[in-house]
Formats: C-alpha cells, structure tokens, sequence
C-alpha cells in the first residue's frame, strides 16, 4: 500500500488526510502554518465539520496520521502527494494559483526517487500540465515524477461521508511521454503507473462500489467547474422563478415540486431562497467564466454572468423586503438574523449570503443581532460590529423583524408562539423557504416567503 501525504491542511487537505488514513493508509500531512499544524496534532479541527474531529483523534492515536512542516520529510516519507491547497478568488475572478504554485516549488526539490505529485485542488483547465512541467524541472528524480489529476466533490457539512464514499473518483492521468493514458473507466489492464498507484489509494471505496472515471488531465480540471456550474445553474434558475412567482402570485415551492418529478430534470438543488455561498461555489464560477473568457467560450461567459448575478440578486431581495417589513427605513430598526453560516452543518461564513444582507442591513442603519448554532465564532472574526446572541430568543429581544437565514434544523424547531413573547413586532420572513408557515401564522405572526404567497 503506498504511503501518502497531503500538502495543505485547510479545509479539503485535513479532511482529506484523516479519511485516506483513516482508510488504512500510512498519511503525512503538511502546512506552511505552524499554528494549524500544532492545532491539527492535538487532535482539533480549526473549522467545523461533523464528525472530523473524532476521526482526527483515532488516527492520530492509531499512529496512522502525522503532521510535519518539513517538505524534506515528505518526499522522504512519500510514495503519493496530495496537493490539497487553496485557489482564491484572484483578480478578475480568476483563480489565485499561487499556493499551487509554491507548494509545488517547496516539494519538487526533494522529490529524489520514482513517486506521484497529484493534484486535488480546482484549477483553470491548463494547469496540471504546467505543474507537471514545473516540478520535472525542479526535482532531481525529473522524468520519474509523474502526475495526476483528482478532483475533489466535497460537500460541507458531508465532508467525511463524501471521503469515505465518494460518488464517483475522476483521475486525469498522463504517461511518462505527455501522452495522453489510454485506459477506460473501470479496466485496469494497460493502467498507466499513476493510475495503477491511485488505484490502491482509493481501493476501500473501489470495492465498496465507487464508479472510476480515468481520463486525460484536461477534462479531468474540467470536470470539478462543469459541475458545479450546472449546480449553480440549477439553483439560480429555480431562483429567477421565485422572481417570477412574485410578481404573478404563483408559488415557487409547488413550482419546483412539479418540475422536479421530471425525470430529465429532478427535484434536487431545485431550492429556492437566498441562493448559494461559501468558499467553493462563487469562486469557481467567477473563475470558470474567467477561464471561457480566456478561451474566447464567449456564450459561456454570457451565460456564467447571468448566474452569479441572479444569486446575488437573491440578496438584494431579502433587503427590499426588509425595508418593506418595516416601513422603507431600516435606520433604528432591530433587526434578529437566524443563521450566518453559509449553510447547515457548517461554521464557513466565506461569501455568506447572510453574512452580506447582514453587512447592507447595518450599513443602512439597522441594529443587527445575529444566533448561528456554530458560525458565530467565525462570523465575529470577520464582522466584529455586529451583534451576536447566544440564543434564538436573545437575538430576537425587542425586535422590529427576524430574518431566517440559514436552514439550520433548529429554526425549524422554533415555537413561533414562545418566540413571540420576545419581540417588539411579529413579523418574518423565510428566505430559505423551509419554515412551516401555517404555524407560524397560526401564533401570529406575518410571513414573508420568497417565492410564495
């Protein structure tokens, strides 16, 4: 069984590295932060994900997971390296591939043996062959370095399940010529070396039945921001009908029912609210409509455009109908915010689209107090002005309306008529469209549902 490393301990490259050990693999993982690499040697994740941290904790008891900041005692210990870091949003929307670039330059000079540098990270479609040509160029093994392309599909908050069956494993593997490996999707005869070693990596979730997709390294770049483009798709799409149902009183949530019995299309990410976040999907958009710029894909370009500015948009609508709630002017008005995660079962607040109606609430005035289960640490890091609460009913103290922001299962557990009891005005709005409305009409209150009626 190789051994393995992971560069990068940031959200894909800890999870990354506690599951592939946790699947039995020897695993060294690295950063350049000495902070998170103490953190993460103590047994304690410096984000929230269920149950990563137990699995954190038995590896590193079981001997099966180590940490370093060495680059040497990687090559050194290494048969296969993860490249596992960040790719920001950069100037212009494009991917920032700078710590690509750098954990490549640290690595490559000590890569002095036979061995496999595979990258996880989303990249512009290009990259992994300039990589490829950057490392053969620094490491004295050259040509006996060879290189990979595996996408990760992570979804927050199922991180760990999503490791440790994952749907579907893409390898985008070339020859030790450049050429281009030849091999199918499930054979394994004639797998190129890269191949036949990713192989053994991921052997638990291969015979547990995870479907292998090996292809070449440009589609396999491709594939991370296809997806998620058509995801992104989806969702504003639904989104642009709430708009719709609006203005002509229909409702969206029936609407998308309907339409997800379509078999060519499904009911899933067909959800209709505040529209999408965090630190995947905004990003890889802007940069995929980069990357179509760059390649003249001109309709692309169009089309990725009119996405992101319908989720943003979604934004912009929650504020209207706030000043709306309470009278046009929000200046000196309480305002209560459930949820500043950018969804459930995570404590990301990265292009939060309730951290942002949050920021243009206060900047009109408005005293905002904020509950999240989990993210307040890390929206309070960010945006220390506003006010966090540690409860529902002590966010909701006084105030003139209470934003349901985020679908966390709490809020939807909410007594509508204990709530009442705290605030000045009983007015709501759902802009996740998940709350039960006849209830919470039933105590009292007004409700405010996007989409709906």
């Amino acid at each position: 069984m190789p051994r393995v490393t992971v560069i990068g301990t940031g959200y894909l490259g800890l999870t990354h590295a506690v599951c592939l050990a946790d699947l039995g693999h020897e695993v060294l993982a690295i950063d350049v932060d000495a902070d998170k690499i103490a953190l993460a040697a103590r047994g304690e994740a410096p984000f929230f994900e269920p149950g990563l941290e137990p699995l954190l904790r038995k590896n590193l008891d079981a001997g099966r997971l180590r940490f370093t900041l060495s680059f040497a005692e990687v090559a050194a210990f290494g048969d296969v390296h993860f490249l596992c870091v960040g790719t920001p949003e950069g100037e212009a929307g494009r991917a920032d591939l700078s710590a690509v670039s750098a954990a490549a330059a640290s690595l490559a000079p000590h890569l002095t043996r036979p061995c496999l540098v595979v990258g996880k990270s989303t990249v512009p479609v290009g990259t992994a062959r300039q990589v490829l040509a950057a490392v053969r160029s620094l490491a004295p093994a050259g040509e006996a370095v060879d290189l990979a392309w595996n996408p990760e599909f992570l979804r927050e908050g199922l991180a760990v399940q999503d490791s440790l069956a994952p749907d579907r494993i893409v390898l985008g593997v070339t020859s030790a010529s450049g050429a281009t490996a030849a091999t199918g999707a499930t054979g394994a005869s004639g797998a190129s070396g890269a191949e036949a070693r990713l192989r053994e990596v991921y052997r638990t979730p291969l015979e547990a039945g995870s479907p292998l997709l090996v292809m070449d390294l440009e589609t396999a770049e491709l594939v991370k921001v296809a997806a998620n483009a058509f995801l992104a798709t989806k969702i504003s799409f639904i989104n642009a009908m709430a708009e719709v149902c609006e203005r002509s009183g229909a409702d969206v949530m029936a609407l998308a029912e309907a339409l997800g019995h379509d078999a060519r299309i499904g009911r899933r990410f067909l959800s209709p609210g505040l529209g999408y976040g965090g630190g995947c999907l905004p990003k890889d958009i802007r940069g995929f409509r980069a990357t179509a710029a760059d390649l003249g894909a001109d309709s692309l370009v169009s089309w990725l455009g009119t996405v992101d500015e319908i989720n943003l948009g979604r934004r912009e609508r929650v504020v209207e109908l706030a000043r709306s709630a309470v009278g046009e002017s929000l200046a000196g008005r309480r305002v209560a915010v459930l949820g500043v995660a950018f969804k459930p079962n995570s404590d990301d607040v990265r292009d939060s689209p309730s951290l942002a109606v949050c920021d243009r609430l206060a900047a009109e005035g408005a005293i905002v107090s904020v509950h999240d289960p989990v993210a307040m640490p890390t929206a309070a890091a960010k945006r220390p002005a506003l006010r966090y609460a540690p409860s529902v009913s002590e966010a909701a103290e006084g105030a003139d309306l209470v934003l349901h922001l985020t679908e966390w299962s709490d809020y939807r557990a909410i007594d509508p008529a204990a709530l009442a009891q705290a605030v000045a005005r009983r007015v709501i709005i759902d802009a996740r469209c998940c709350l039960d409305a006849s209830a919470w009409r039933a105590a009292g209150w007004t409700v405010h549902i996007l989409g709906r009626p």
